[in-house]
């Protein structure tokens, strides 16, 4: 099969295309026939050498869609044929998406529901499952379904952003009203279109002013991006016993927290990161996804507020430099072209 991996960790050049042996599945596993590939930051930085490299070659990529091309004498969920997407398909283990074929654990490969194109399959494993977890980690609901939300506000902070853009529309299928923060008019029309009600332009709006004519007694929730820089603000909007759910460390690592504006509003700060959640808050997830999906509450494209940018396997390498470089939108992997 054809595949692009990686033996030393550095830049983008690193990344070279290979010719791998096509994998069979043991007994729990299911060997997926690849047609699109996501391109996550987390990628990236593996393949940077900013997280730990236990192979000596890897093959990018977590997430994926494809459609199955052999199973395990133990799998029953999936069958030969079906359309599926992927998640976490290279953590722990040498081999990810970036590929022709990818076997993974059953428990890794989910059901798409029709009619949801593969560009959606492969945009949702790590983004839309961190937006779960965000919108499921405070008071108002710990799972998602229509209602689950009801009469919370949520603030998505870095709406034109995957996972925002996640978070949004999940957050919306659940009832919420959505307010998003985005630093352009360009922005500002991507997080509308993914359904937000409310946007607002940090950059030439005082955010706290409108969050706080928008939702007077605070925000039930925040999706934040850039804990760093943003923590001052949250503590300003959110409410008494909110929560700040913070998935990744743009514009710093460290933050200053003021205690007393903190434990005074019996505030939870609730860190995100998919690879250590574990299955108890890993599978519902999945299923809570897939049923946005399957009711067409998940979209991606222009229109849905997650332009799609298309690579050719070959062409990996110019992919990781997309997202490196904060392209707005999603990176995928065309491994049917």
């Amino acid at each position: 099969m054809r595949a692009v991996s990686y033996r030393e960790t550095g830049p983008a050049s690193v990344l070279r295309p290979v010719d791998l042996p096509d994998p069979e599945p043991g007994p729990a596993d299911v060997v997926v026939r690849l047609v699109r590939a996501g391109v996550n930051p987390t990628d990236w930085k593996f393949r940077a050498g900013l997280m730990t490299k236990s192979h000596p070659e890897v093959v990018p990529g977590q997430d994926g869609a494809g459609v199955v091309a052999a199973v395990g004498a133990e799998v029953t969920d999936v069958a030969v044929g079906d359309r599926v997407w992927l998640r976490q398909a290279q953590h722990g283990r040498a081999h990810g998406t970036a590929a022709e074929l990818v076997r993974l654990p059953a428990h890794l490969v989910a059901p798409l529901p029709a009619p949801a194109s593969f560009d959606l399959g492969a945009s949702l494993g790590v983004p839309a499952l961190t937006a779960h977890r965000a919108l499921t980690s405070g008071e108002s609901a710990t799972r998602l379904h229509p209602g689950a939300l009801a009469g919370a506000v949520v603030l998505v902070a870095g709406g034109a952003g995957a996972v925002g853009n996640a978070a949004i529309q999940l957050a919306r299928w659940a009832g919420a009203e959505v307010i998003s923060t985005v630093s352009s008019p360009e922005k500002a029309a991507l997080a509308a279109a993914a359904g937000a009600q409310h946007v607002v332009d940090y950059r030439r709006e005082d955010v706290v002013s409108v969050v706080r004519d928008l939702a007077p007694d605070g925000v039930d929730l925040v999706a934040e991006v850039a804990p760093a820089q943003n923590l001052a603000l949250d503590l300003q909007v959110v409410r008494t016993r909110g929560t700040i759910a913070y998935y990744a460390n743009n514009g710093g690592d460290d933050v200053t927290m003021p205690l007393r504006a903190s434990f005074s509003l019996n505030l939870r700060l609730q860190g995100i990161l998919l690879y250590t959640l574990g299955e108890d808050l890993l599978q519902p997830a999945v299923a809570d996804v897939g049923a946005a999906v399957a009711a067409g509450a998940l979209r991606v494209g222009e229109d849905a507020g997650l332009p799609l940018h298309h690579y050719r396997l070959a062409d990996t390498a110019a992919a990781h430099e997309a997202v490196e470089a904060g392209v707005v939108g999603k990176v995928l992997i065309d491994l049917d072209a």
